[in-house]
């Protein structure tokens, strides 16, 4: 299971680091947030 409070800091981070590509993480994450 992954720590919640590791894993939407790390998705935020990316979503900043890889902008564009939020729309491919984000619709797979989406459940698990």
């Amino acid at each position: 299971m992954v720590n919640t409070s590791e894993l939407v800091p790390e998705l935020l981070e990316a979503g900043v680091h890889f902008g564009h590509q939020t729309k491919r993480w984000n619709p797979k994450m989406r459940p698990y947030i």
